[in-house]
């Protein structure tokens, strides 16, 4: 090869070496940039404390509370509930319904209510949020927090699959309660309880249920008076209750 040719073949892989730095240096100053404007929104959802939540004030039940369940065992009339956390319908039931069925029914022995799961609103979702609120509450069941924590995740409701109940407000709202840390985090990293949620989820299909709040009293299911597509009042509940007292 010639000099002249050494130079020429020299002389190109410099402008080549010279190009690709030029484009490294502009990628590296995009990305650069971006990332300044990126950092202040990673700052607030990751490193922000403490996490905005809603408190609640404790419920404290006059009936035996065993976990999900409350009342007597040998209550004459058993009370199933399934519910979904990110279900609104499952929001107005337990804030406003639930507590009249608990002050005239279960804390007067007449009948004993377990709560039960069907998470379906995330089954396209991918992260999971219903499974993972139901999954949380039973790590709060543990340390005999199921109610606080129930309450806690619908004082905190804010649609669906949108985030309220992302791993990180979970945990957070873990701390809220004061719950030991360590044995709930150690407990919700597992999924601990999936298959016992999986089995109510089964249970509410074969018993024909395919939406919540889904409610059977003593086997049999509560409809709403005002037609399919209306969630049971209390009127609808006590009447159930009645009739299965006098068969």
């Amino acid at each position: 090869m010639s000099k002249r040719q050494e130079m020429r073949d020299k002389r190109r892989r410099e402008r080549v070496r010279n190009r690709v730095l030029i484009i490294l240096l502009v990628v590296l100053g995009s990305l650069l940039v971006t990332f300044a404007f990126v950092w202040p929104t990673i700052q607030a959802e990751f490193f922000a404390t403490p996490m905005a939540v809603n408190t609640i004030t404790p419920r404290t039940f006059s009936a035996p509370v065993d976990g999900r369940s409350i009342g007597d065992p040998g209550a004459p009339v058993r009370m199933d509930v399934w519910e979904d956390f990110q279900c609104p319908a499952c929001v107005n039931f337990s804030m406003s319904v639930m507590p009249q069925v608990i002050s005239s029914y279960v804390e007067t022995g007449i009948v004993f209510y377990t709560y039960r799961f069907y998470p379906f609103l995330d089954d396209y979702s991918t992260t999971r949020e219903s499974d993972q609120a139901a999954n949380a509450v039973m790590c709060a069941s543990e340390q005999e927090r199921f109610w606080d924590y129930h309450d806690m995740l619908f004082a905190n409701w804010d649609g669906e699959n949108e985030g309220a109940y992302a791993d990180a407000r979970l945990l957070r709202f873990a701390e809220v309660l004061a719950l030991d840390m360590e044995k709930f985090e150690a407990c919700f990293a597992e999924s601990r309880y999936q298959d016992e949620i999986d089995r109510d989820f089964a249970a509410e299909e074969a018993a024909g249920g395919h939406g919540t709040p889904f409610i059977m009293v003593d086997g049999v299911r509560v409809t709403s008076s005002a037609g399919d597509q209306y969630v049971p009042n209390f009127e609808d509940i006590a009447a159930a209750i009645e009739a299965a007292l006098i068969k």
